[in-house]
């Protein structure tokens, strides 16, 4: 039934929660998993092209930690994790990538690292779950 999984990954609870169900799917189905962090956040205007270098140094480092552990966690499991890092907004650069790549399903956690804005401006997974252009499995 799907043969390509996108999981959008933050290292959160609800994202690790996202990933066993990823894994155990990845299994059933066997499909394609991959893991894609969003780097949100990096400066748009900064005083010089250093502190722009140095805040997307600290973005990648801080990725490609949070995919570290999911990789290893995948490779225990037997499942080959591939990996993705994206700047941007989470919502649109999920929705994006699920569209390029042509995934059959998204899988996220409920809540993420978002915080007490989400209970104001909506979660990602409310908005990918709108907009995604295949199956999206929010995971409590």
């Amino acid at each position: 039934m799907y043969k390509k999984i996108l999981l959008a990954y933050d290292g959160s609870d609800g994202a690790n929660r996202a990933l066993g169900a990823g894994l155990e799917l990845a299994r059933l189905h066997q499909a394609e998993l991959w893991a894609l962090v969003v780097q949100e956040g990096l400066p748009r205007f900064s005083a010089t092209i250093d502190e722009v270098q140095e805040e997307k140094e600290y973005a990648n480092q801080d990725a490609e930690k949070i995919l570290t552990s999911a990789r290893a966690r995948a490779q225990d499991a037997g499942i080959d994790l591939k990996t993705l890092k994206q700047p941007g907004h989470p919502a649109q650069t999920i929705l994006r990538v699920a569209e390029e790549g042509k995934f059959d399903l998204v899988l996220l956690g409920h809540s993420g690292l978002s915080g007490v804005w989400a209970k104001f401006l909506g979660t990602t997974a409310e908005k990918v779950s709108r907009h995604a252009p295949c199956s999206v499995l929010i995971v409590r």
